[in-house]
């Protein structure tokens, strides 16, 4: 990034920090409890983050091009759809975890539709959520839920990505090694 677009993201910050120190200093609730909410969840990624582009570097490192490439890529066939999933339900972290992963299977030569068809079970299929809304809602609705949504992210992911491969859609370059 250059200097130029990074003066509204700093000014945005500048702004909310100001406006959290005038909230404690005039005591106005709601801006203290922003300023908390947001320190707690900054503490939380700064604790979940780091771990998560260990295990992505490792990833990149010790996975093979060719192995993504056949399970994931072009020639793998509908297969690479249940895999996808399969690999977002051990998703613990939700989409911080499951976006660098994405992108890492996408540089690794995964086909578009099954990175999206990945993203998206990542957001509702996560076996750690199941569980908590097994807990609370029941086994019965969490299968049911399960049975409709997992068609529907398959279906989607697909036809978004055959969209996408056949509008020559690309991620831009993020000058990272794509080995």
């Amino acid at each position: 990034m250059n200097r130029k677009e990074l003066v509204f993201p700093a000014t945005l910050l500048v702004l909310f920090g100001l406006f959290v120190l005038g909230s404690g200093l005039a005591g106005f609730a709601p801006g203290q409890q922003m300023g908390r909410d947001f320190a707690g969840f900054f503490m939380k990624m700064l604790s979940v983050l780091p771990c998560v582009f260990i295990l992505i570097g490792l990833f990149e490192v010790w996975v093979k091009r060719e192995t993504i490439e056949k399970h994931l890529g072009c020639g793998a066939g509908p297969l690479s759809y249940l895999w996808a999933v399969l690999l977002a339900g051990t998703n613990v972290g939700g989409l911080h975890v499951a976006l660098p992963v994405g992108h890492a299977l996408y540089v690794k030569g995964a086909r578009t539709g099954v990175v999206l068809a990945y993203l998206f079970a990542a957001t509702i299929c996560r076996i750690p959520m199941a569980l908590f809304e097994a807990t609370f809602l029941g086994w019965r609705f969490t299968a049911v839920r399960f049975a409709v949504s997992l068609p529907l992210v398959v279906c989607f992911a697909a036809l978004i990505g055959h969209h996408f491969d056949r509008r020559g859609y690309r991620l831009p370059e993020t000058g990272g090694d794509e080995s």
